[in-house]
């Protein structure tokens, strides 16, 4: 499966647009381990937890979203968006979505 930010791979036009597909993770705020990252894990202003825990929501969104995009027969996703945003009372959990057009190349 290609998954790319670009509108065409380059040599292989799309040769049928399957729709839209997207995928979704979502990462909830341990208060414990937002405690034991500020503490441990800042090391020149980054935090290796959030980043790791990012990452892998990250990886979970682009997964479901090429898992939806197989499903309906595509071996591209074009135009790959991925955003986050904060959500939960209090900004408590953060979701990750990956969103792109699924195709058929020739």
């Amino acid at each position: 499966m290609i998954i790319t930010t670009t509108n065409t791979v380059e040599g292989r036009p799309a040769r049928e647009y399957l729709g839209v597909v997207t995928g979704e993770a979502i990462i909830g705020a341990n208060v414990f381990k937002d405690l034991f990252a500020a503490v441990r894990d800042i090391v020149g202003g980054r935090s290796g937890a959030y980043e790791k825990a990012l990452r892998g929501a990250r990886e979970d969104a682009l997964r479901e979203m090429a898992a939806e995009a197989r499903g309906r027969g595509a071996d591209a996703v074009l135009g790959v968006d991925i955003d986050y945003e904060v959500i939960g009372r209090n900004g408590s959990m953060m979701m990750v979505t990956a969103a792109g057009t699924a195709v058929k190349l020739s």
